[in-house]
């Protein structure tokens, strides 16, 4: 089967998430959750994650083992237009890909013995440049890792995951805001 194309993607599934939002207690830190019921959600949620992008985003994917966080990767680099495989770095550390309008770097931290592991190997270099960095495990690296933009983490759930969007920093609120203000604008944009 054909993978599907990011207008597919992107646009079949627009008004599949109906956000929930949460504001911390003093001010600094906004939250966007939503119920990812097949694949399908997690691939147009990455979709729709890939038009909030902002140079030098730092974005954390937590998450148990086939949570979903590559597939989410992948909805993010199929919107972009990346049309190549993409997989888990799990062994690499590191893909780039070099898509649309920006540089993408995915890291996976799984096999970190521990966090110096990262500095020994450089990768704090990519963490300080105008690419957007998504990062899988990334309290492997911690506490030599940039701290985060975003933090999204997927939870599996019998009625398939539960994706939760935390901004940590004022471009983390704003990618969040361009996101969220997409999906509440759809769904109140009047028919035709």
């Amino acid at each position: 089967m054909p993978p599907q194309s990011a207008a597919a993607i992107g646009s079949a599934r627009m008004t599949a998430f109906p956000f929930t939002f949460a504001h911390h207690p003093d001010g600094h830190d906004f939250a966007a959750s939503a119920q990812l019921a097949s694949e399908a959600d997690t691939l147009a949620l990455g979709a729709r994650i890939a038009g909030a992008l902002a140079p030098g985003l730092n974005i954390w994917l937590e998450g148990d083992l086939g949570s979903g966080k590559t597939t989410l990767v992948r909805g993010i680099l199929r919107a972009l237009g990346h049309a190549g495989p993409v997989k888990s770095p799990t062994y690499t550390l590191i893909e780039l890909y070099v898509v649309s309008r920006m540089i993408l770097y995915h890291f996976d931290f799984y096999r970190l013995a521990n966090p110096e592991e990262f500095l020994d190997a450089g990768l704090d270099e990519y963490f300080s440049g105008t690419g957007v960095c998504l990062v899988e495990w990334p309290r492997q690296a911690a506490p030599c890792l940039a701290a985060p933009d975003i933090i999204i983490t997927l939870m599996a759930r019998n009625d398939g995951r539960r994706a939760t969007i935390q901004a940590k920093t004022e471009a983390g609120r704003i990618c969040i805001h361009q996101l969220t203000d997409r999906t509440i604008s759809q769904r109140t944009a009047p028919p035709g």
